[in-house]
């Protein structure tokens, strides 16, 4: 690669507002301790948040997949909110579902998390064995411009 390439490249990385890994902020205000994750982390404009669980301070929420599925995004949405964010922020999804043929019950849950004009980009997929035996994990991108 040219000198000349690489400056280039390197232009155009700055201009879309990517951070150095020196820059990037750590979220973990409500994360118990011992887990080996942040719940979110900055870098530049984009906010990346560990995927979540139907889960509270106990363990797997009771009530099945419907339950499981509300508390995800309730999770997600408590992260954001703890940033300062909201659900309008939200880019992409990365839906993990252990019954594929639950997709259609977890989509009515997910899209009443979101105005219809504006539904993030997604990803579902099958996943057979999530963590703490969950049924669904919900893993998000937010777009949070920052001040300057």
């Amino acid at each position: 690669m040219t000198l000349k390439r690489l400056t280039i490249i390197l232009s155009l990385l700055a201009c879309t507002g990517i951070a150095s890994a020196a820059d990037a902020e750590f979220y973990n205000q409500g994360n118990p301790p011992g887990r080996p994750f942040s719940l979110a982390v900055r870098a530049g404009d984009v906010v990346y948040l560990s995927g979540q669980l139907g889960t509270d301070d106990k363990g797997l929420v009771p009530g099945g997949f419907e339950a499981q599925s509300r508390k995800a995004m309730e999770n997600v949405a408590a992260i954001l909110k703890g940033m300062g964010l909201g659900m309008d922020n939200v880019i992409k999804c990365t839906i993990m579902i252990a019954d594929m043929q639950k997709w259609a019950d977890f989509n009515k849950v997910y899209v009443s998390y979101f105005k219809p004009d504006r539904l993030p980009a997604r990803s579902a997929l099958g996943a057979n064995g999530l963590a703490l035996g969950g049924e669904v994990e919900v893993e998000c991108m937010a777009y949070a411009p920052l001040k300057k």
